[in-house]
């Protein structure tokens, strides 16, 4: 794995710089060296590093800084939508993936202690009892149920948007993803599915999830939604959708039949 680095002063053609759930462009694009350093010398950046092996840098902003002069900001998903065909989608996964995961992990769990960057491995490493902590991925299953001409969609409780999606959930231990695709759709809206299909993942740093795309036919079954998760499911033609999930996300490609039906 690529080494982490704290390092900005070496040349890399791509970096990034995030507040929260935005990424932060200058006219457009991606900003430059200078920009970022300009970040580091006006104290606005919580975090950073570089991986050198993999030719980009990224950078955390304090969550209320203000826009260095010529920098907008856009919401991540949106820069997913925009580059779909381009590996910045993956790249900025990654570097986002790994902000968290610095965040997140400052002390060893094992005895508590500062950790500090892993001079092999992209890792944290305990600066006493020398445990080494790697990135976590929880994986998530996401799957659209077809009956005919008729899709599942679902308002999921958790979520202040309006628009309908796919059902999701995370995939348990000792289990399969096939097996969660059975059980999380029973258990979220009372319907059984046969003729499960995998069709593709997607890096989903929102925090940490990997979405593992599956396709799913009718079995059996009423809609009876789990309450606590969903507010409202039903059965949509595809000829006369609601308003979806957006682009950049894998919900929408399964709904609009990227992966096929």
């Amino acid at each position: 794995m690529p080494l982490i680095s704290n390092k900005l002063d070496e040349f890399f053609d791509r970096h990034f710089i995030f507040r929260g759930k935005s990424i932060l462009l200058q006219n457009g694009t991606l900003p430059n060296e200078a920009t970022m350093k300009k970040c580091l010398a006006l104290n606005v950046a919580s975090d950073w590093f570089s991986e050198p092996e993999l030719n980009y840098s990224a950078m955390e902003l304090e969550s209320d800084s203000p826009n260095p002069a010529g920098l907008s900001d856009i919401p991540l998903r949106e820069f997913f939508a925009q580059n779909q065909e381009n590996e910045l989608v993956s790249l900025s996964s990654r570097a986002r993936g790994l902000l968290n995961f610095k965040a997140k992990k400052r002390f060893c769990s094992k005895c508590g202690s500062p950790l500090k960057d892993d001079k092999k491995f992209t890792a944290l490493t305990c600066t006493k009892c020398n445990t080494t902590f790697f990135p976590q991925i929880e994986p998530a299953v996401i799957v659209l149920v077809s009956r005919g001409e008729e899709i599942l969609l679902a308002r999921h409780a958790n979520r202040t948007s309006t628009f309908w999606t796919t059902l999701a959930g995370f995939v348990e231990i000792g289990e399969t993803a096939e097996a969660a695709v059975h059980r999380e759709i029973f258990e979220e809206t009372g319907i059984r599915v046969k003729n499960v299909r995998y069709v593709s993942s997607q890096s989903w740093p929102f925090p940490d999830q990997l979405m593992l795309a599956f396709l799913a036919e009718y079995d059996s079954g009423e809609i009876k939604i789990q309450e606590e998760e969903i507010l409202e499911a039903q059965w949509f033609n595809r000829a006369n959708l609601p308003t979806i999930a957006p682009k950049g996300s894998v919900a929408h490609n399964l709904i609009t039949g990227v992966f096929g039906q």
